[in-house]
């Protein structure tokens, strides 16, 4: 397999790629902290609402979304449920499975902050209209 050389301007889009993206991470941070919650109580909830397809998650979901170890997930679902932003429920359809479901009050603060994050995208959109790397 040959590989292309990079050039200067490569790493200029690389550099201004990751920049962007931890600009957009370190607004997420600030907008979930000013509303009271930790920037992972934010993607658990994004996450719960934005599953595929329904209106609930599973753990075992949600550590694959959060890329983070089950037993962590596990510890922050008990957070929001202590913080009243979420729920979990017994499946109907299997027994064995828990279904974390959003409560009004995890729905009103997603709501809120999924709104600020979409303007804050949208504010970016100009930023990433480059090649991808090693096309002309």
């Amino acid at each position: 397999m040959t590989k292309t050389p990079l050039h200067k301007t490569d790493f200029e889009q690389l550099s201004e790629f990751r920049y962007q993206i931890r600009r957009f991470e370190r607004f997420s941070e600030k907008a979930a902290q000013a509303e009271g919650i930790t920037p992972l109580q934010y993607l658990l909830l994004l996450h719960v609402k934005g599953f595929p397809g329904r209106a609930w998650a599973t753990i075992g979901e949600l550590a694959e979304r959060l890329q983070a170890q089950h037993h962590g997930v596990v510890a922050l679902v008990s957070r929001c449920e202590a913080a009243g932003l979420v729920e979990r429920r017994a499946s109907r359809e299997d027994a064995r499975r828990v279904e974390i479901h959003l409560l009004p009050a995890g729905e009103s603060v997603l709501v809120h902050l999924a709104d600020l994050h979409r303007r804050e995208l949208n504010s970016l959109r100009g930023h990433f209209n480059v090649p991808f790397i090693g096309e002309e």
